[in-house]
């Protein structure tokens, strides 16, 4: 495996120089950043990635005040109380995307918020306060309690509402084939966590951020 020194020069190489490559890579929000969104601002990312998921991104970003207006502008607690006919009514709804189990995910995911809610005073608040070192454990605990967020959908959801995250797009997974961190897409355990020691350890090596990793090894490929 190579330092992060090593494989920022490769990258910076590609991209035509190391301004030109600093300038494509993304940093997360800071803490105190974090902690200060709000939990209808976590709702509507969720059910945005939720529905984006397998589907055309454009289509639902067209249909986006259409979702607003359908969820209560996504307030936590409306959201929460969602009755099954409320449900059924919203799949006859032709302002969003009329898919069931996304349109219930809503519901269930708003309860998810109010139960972090209770223990932590905002879902902001928990993803700042969960370790920065074990994102893959964050990435489990949104797959088990959260609904449709396992996986990429959860991974984005991270990455788009300001924490820190690593992404496994193509070309991020064949540049940590090509570091010998994994042989494969990482779905196993011990896969996954020979992928938390890599970033961490680069990381450590180049004080960056697991975004600012993830996109330079992207930009190996």
């Amino acid at each position: 495996m190579d330092t992060f020194t090593g494989i920022y020069e490769q990258a910076a190489q590609r991209k035509g120089g190391e301004a030109a490559l600093e300038a494509l890579l993304v940093k997360p929000k800071s803490k105190a950043v974090l902690r200060r969104t709000a939990d209808a601002a976590v709702l509507a990312e969720m059910t945005k990635c939720v529905f984006r998921s397998g589907f055309v991104w454009k289509v639902i970003e067209n249909k986006w005040p259409g979702f607003e207006a359908a969820f209560d502008q996504f307030d936590v607690a409306s959201c929460a109380m969602l009755s099954d006919e409320d449900l059924e009514g919203l799949q006859q709804n032709t302002q969003i995307v009329r898919n069931a189990k996304k349109i219930a995910s809503v519901r269930n995911n708003a309860q998810y918020i109010l139960d972090v809610r209770a223990e932590h005073g905002s879902f902001g608040k928990f993803l700042a306060g969960w370790p920065d070192d074990d994102f893959v454990a964050l990435w489990d605990e949104l797959k088990q309690n959260g609904d449709r967020l396992g996986g990429q959908t959860g991974r984005f959801f991270l990455r788009f509402i300001g924490r820190d995250t690593p992404m496994f797009s193509n070309d991020v997974v064949k540049a940590l084939i090509s570091q010998g961190v994994i042989d494969k897409t990482p779905t196993s355990k011990a896969a996954l966590r020979a992928v938390q020691e890599a970033f961490n350890q680069w990381r450590s090596e180049s004080g960056r951020s697991y975004n600012e990793i993830s996109r330079t090894l992207a930009f190996l490929v």
